[in-house]
């Protein structure tokens, strides 16, 4: 399990940082954890289920 942190997550999905913080407030995608600075940090498998499921829907 290797950890992404919020400006990662953003480029892997191809969107702005501010959207992954919404969709961590929303519980729509899950931290695993935060850092030092408060700021959450996802799994990387839990953002390619994301970016299946969310491509499958109709895009992010």
């Amino acid at each position: 399990m290797a950890l992404m942190t919020v400006d990662q997550v953003a480029e892997f999905l191809g969107v702005q940082a501010i959207r992954i913080e919404r969709l961590a407030r929303e519980n729509l995608l899950v931290p695993a954890e935060k850092d030092s600075e408060g700021k959450p940090m996802f799994n990387d498998e839990d953002v390619k289920r994301y970016k299946t499921l969310a491509e499958r829907l109709g895009g992010l």
